[in-house]
């Protein structure tokens, strides 16, 4: 199987509990928009909101993933990876703009908290926090491994402390008549949103940017590269992200003068070495040796030998 079909693969797996995710949100959606408007609260009519974000998010990230299927083409040789990025990237920034609505709205309760019914507000509150927590159980594990089912995975959170936000200032209202815990809760919500989507925009802009993968050291790589018995040098090396998972590696390569067939082992050892200790398994390398003229050129994948001009 090749790394682009098996990263298409990994996304369709990953597609199922996005879906599950979805139909959640979905319902506590609808959840929230009622009890909001039963309950007169502002605040469930925010988070409703904010869950409706969620959904266009999550539905973002479905066909993001439903396109990285697709094949290679002649036009577009590393297929349609790069679209999950740019959802996430997308979920990240709306991730962000959501953050600073609830910082406006927050500021704009502290001069005129709403009167609630905090009763059904608390009820429609811990429904609403059950579905969540049931999101996150279904992406956390996955959103390790993938950068879009991260950013939708960080939307879920954001949904769930809202949530406990909602619940904890509806008992805090019901006991003392404070309507200003409301949005005091808000900006504590809206600052822990905050913070996970700068953190999916940086990566997500790193990967759109060619960067080194974050968990690789290029002078580690170089030394390891470097150990492969018959390598004398190594230089132009490349580290980038295709997408999430599918690290790849261009470098060029001096050997020692030798037959072709050893210089296959010597490319073979290198892939083996780069998907072991650093999980690089799309390579490209160029094979110069002193004595030639001009270099001996070799692209190997680490899982089917093929040469390309």
């Amino acid at each position: 199987m090749s790394q682009y079909t098996e990263a298409g693969h990994l996304a369709d797996k990953s597609s199922q509990p996005l879906k599950i995710a979805l139909v959640i949100v979905g319902v506590i959606m609808a959840v929230e928009v009622i009890g909001g408007i039963l309950s007169n609260s502002l605040a469930l009519l925010g988070d409703a909101g904010h869950m409706l974000v969620d959904g266009l998010a999550l539905g973002l990230s479905l066909f993001a993933m439903a396109l990285a299927r697709r094949l290679a083409t002649a036009s577009k040789t590393y297929g349609y990876h790069r679209a999950e990025i740019m959802a996430a990237l997308t979920n990240g920034t709306i991730l962000v703009l959501v953050s600073l609505y609830i910082f406006y709205e927050a500021y704009q309760r502290f001069f005129d908290p709403p009167q609630v019914r905090t009763p059904l507000m608390i009820v429609v509150a811990v429904i609403g926090l059950a579905g969540n927590l049931a999101g996150v159980l279904l992406l956390r594990r996955r959103s390790r491994r993938n950068l879009n089912i991260k950013a939708a995975f960080w939307h879920i959170v954001g949904d769930t402390i809202s949530s406990v936000g909602v619940i904890v200032g509806g008992v805090i209202i019901l006991f003392t008549g404070w309507y200003v815990v409301d949005p005091i809760i808000a900006v504590l919500i809206g600052g822990i949103i905050l913070w996970g989507a700068v953190r999916i925009v940086r990566e997500s802009s790193d990967i759109l940017l060619e960067s080194v993968p974050r968990h690789i050291n290029v002078d580690e790589v170089v030394a390891a590269i470097k150990g492969v018995p018959g390598v004398q040098d190594v230089h132009d090396i490349h580290i980038w992200t295709i997408t999430s998972g599918l690290n790849a590696l261009s470098a060029h390569v001096r050997i020692e003068d030798q037959t072709v067939s050893h210089s296959a082992e010597i490319v073979e050892a290198v892939n083996q070495h780069l998907a072991r200790d650093f999980d690089i398994r799309h390579t490209t390398l160029q094979l110069e040796c002193q004595s030639c003229p001009t270099g001996l050129v070799c692209y190997i994948s680490p899982d089917q030998n093929r040469g390309e001009d």
